[in-house]
């Protein structure tokens, strides 16, 4: 555990946040005013990184420390000239919300962490490949990647990995800085998302249950590593600022940062953020009957200043993955035709999207997935729960009969969230309803689970009013209410998070991972080289230079090189250790050729054993470890 990157983060959000919003209206409330400071700055910062790097700043730690202090030091500096009072803080009796809130935030991240940790790998195989950009940025201090080595940077909007590289400078593990830095990230934004529903709701009874029942739903967010950890928190974070906007027209500043941000951190989210926003700016403008320009301003502004990106990784990251949609012309005459024709063609669909129905919405065992033991998918688990889903309907319910009756202020988040009820809905089903256009659809369920849980919270209020009015206190329907959902909800979420997650589908066998898991043993960046691929070395708290001239250089003729070749090249450059492992066949047969690969490897691990310059060290069934005399 790295104390000083913990207190380096939030040093890093809170700074940055209290930057922004020092000269806007904040709210009256100590602990909301300063823990959304804190939102704000964690927010921004994806943003802040990838300016930086447009300028040629280099992402360094310090640099960072000083940008975002600039601000709260001379706050502090003319608040000591003034005659500085130690604040009185009052404790009201709203705050007794945001201490159940800060309970289930400590519960989330205890979950996440607990389940992050119960392993001593990487899950799947995205967390691998983040590990290797991660460290790039950390080592070279800038996000350009000439070389075209990483898969999560360039033209991928690098937002997550710069975040991550910065703490990683200050943590000697990238694997607890990632696990432990996404745990919290998630976790976080149930807090932000408490102060969100609040000020959406204006109801902090509202705003409480709201939180409670997403933290529940196995849907919203598993410990996954990924930048759709991030990527969600900002949107929650960014809707705050929306919501803000009512009460200062600056806080469209942030907002257009926010949407920015979340612009230049994940790329198919980004494009659905863009419709919930639209959707928020649409119910807005029609309610009120009037053009409401400042969300509008937020949207298109922050999509606007994601061009700092966007305007020189767009066409490689959108245009040609698109299979030339944006490229071939139309033809005349059949814009309109041609124009759904081509986008009907952009059936986008994620690894794990399928066909949905009842019993995965209500958490109900299928075949091959037991729920209550942790069986569901891991990068973004589906499912509700009954007792959820039944408020959801209610909370619909209450909704449709109320309406009328509804002060507008009601009646817009009311609509709002319904809308996004709609649309994400009907995205997680694009495949089930066979609709024209679906992007990623398995991964609108951690979407979904937003507007479900603001609804369902009403929906768990009108149940508390209806059951006092025949005789039933209060608190033993809201006890009743909690565990209920815990059982049906809760607990399949607690199970899959704390499941033992596989390392990926990489491997080639579970002795080829035990035999890496040996490499823990040694000091921390320690140098090693492995024949197949560097991202298992640096994910596992090792060090190669993936990225740099020589070693690709080296790599491009590896399986021709002999073990006297290859033990000059490697103590040239300061290399410790040297593996052999199985995935070397697969990752050198695509360059190589399988037939020359499988003549020449065995030949070349041969020659290393015999050699005097290698001394093994470890073996196992999978791979073999040799230190570089």
């Amino acid at each position: 555990m790295s104390i000083i990157s913990i207190i380096l983060f939030f040093m890093y959000s809170y700074g940055l946040g209290y930057s922004l919003t020092f000269f806007f209206k904040n709210s009256e409330n100590f602990f909301e005013r300063n823990l959304m400071r804190v939102g704000i700055g964690l927010g921004i910062l994806p943003f802040l990184l990838v300016c930086m790097d447009f300028l040629y700043v280099p992402l360094d730690w310090r640099i960072l420390s000083a940008i975002v202090l600039i601000i709260p030091i001379y706050s502090a500096y003319k608040t000591y000239k003034k005659g500085f009072k130690i604040p009185v803080l009052s404790i009201k009796k709203s705050d007794i919300y945001i201490f159940f809130v800060l309970i289930i935030f400590f519960f989330s991240l205890f979950t996440y962490t607990k389940g992050a940790f119960n392993y001593p790998y990487f899950e799947d195989d995205d967390p691998w490949a983040h590990a290797s950009s991660i460290k790039y940025i950390a080592v070279e201090k800038k996000i350009d990647d000439p070389n075209d080595t990483f898969k999560y940077i360039e033209p991928y909007p690098p937002g997550y990995d710069a975040l991550m590289g910065i703490l990683h400078q200050t943590s000697e593990s990238l694997m607890w800085t990632m696990k432990f830095f996404n745990s919290l990230i998630i976790s976080l934004g149930l807090i932000f998302f408490y102060f969100f529903a609040r000020q959406f709701m204006k109801s902090n009874s509202g705003g409480l249950a709201a939180t409670f029942i997403l933290a529940m739903v196995p849907c919203y967010l598993s410990h996954f590593i990924w930048s759709h950890s991030l990527v969600i928190t900002i949107l929650i974070i960014s809707l705050y600022a929306f919501v803000m906007i009512e009460h200062d027209r600056k806080w469209t500043i942030p907002s257009m940062l926010l949407v920015g941000s979340a612009a230049v951190t994940q790329p198919s989210q980004s494009i659905k953020f863009f419709i919930i926003f639209i959707l928020f700016f649409l119910v807005k403008s029609i309610l009120n009957k009037k053009f409401h320009y400042t969300s509008f301003l937020a949207i298109f502004g922050g999509y606007f200043i994601s061009l700092v990106w966007w305007a020189f990784n767009f066409r490689e990251q959108f245009m040609r993955r698109a299979g030339g949609f944006f490229e071939q012309p139309i033809e005349k005459g059949n814009v309109i035709s041609g124009f759904f024709e081509r986008l009907s063609s952009l059936n986008t669909g994620g690894t794990a999207d399928r066909v949905y129905d009842l019993k995965d919405f209500l958490l109900l065992n299928k075949p091959g997935m037991k729920l209550f033991e942790g069986q569901n998918m891991i990068n973004n688990p589906v499912g509700v729960g009954i007792i959820a889903s039944l408020l959801l309907l209610i909370g619909v319910a209450a909704i449709i009969c109320s309406f009328k009756s509804m002060k507008k202020p009601k009646k817009e988040w009311a609509l709002i969230a319904l809308s996004w009820l709609v649309f994400t809905f009907m995205g997680i089903n694009s495949l089930t309803f066979n609709l024209p256009v679906r992007l990623f659809a398995f991964r609108f369920w951690m979407l979904f689970a937003i507007p479900l849980s603001l609804i369902a919270a009403e929906g768990f209020l009108f149940l508390i009013n209806l059951t006092r009015k025949i005789g039933i206190p209060r608190i033993a329907t809201v006890v009743v209410l909690v565990l209920a959902i815990f059982w049906t909800s809760g607990q399949q979420k607690y199970a899959v998070n704390t499941a033992m997650w596989g390392p990926g589908q990489m491997w080639t066998s579970g002795e080829e991972i035990q035999g890496y898991l040996w490499l823990k043993n040694l000091p921390a960046n320690t140098k090693v080289f492995s024949y197949s691929h560097d991202e298992q070395v640096i994910g596992l708290d090792m060090f190669s230079c993936s990225w740099c001239d020589h070693v690709q250089e080296f790599r491009s003729d590896l399986l021709y090189k002999n073990a006297s070749e290859v033990h000059n090249w490697l103590r040239r450059y300061e290399y410790e250790y040297l593996i052999v492992d199985g995935m070397a066949f697969r990752n050198l047969g695509r360059k190589f050729g399988e037939n020359e690969t499988n003549e020449l490897l065995p030949e070349r691990y041969e020659e290393i054993s015999a050699s005097s310059n290698f001394q093994k060290v470890h073996q196992t069934g999978g791979m073999a470890v040799f230190r570089i005399a």
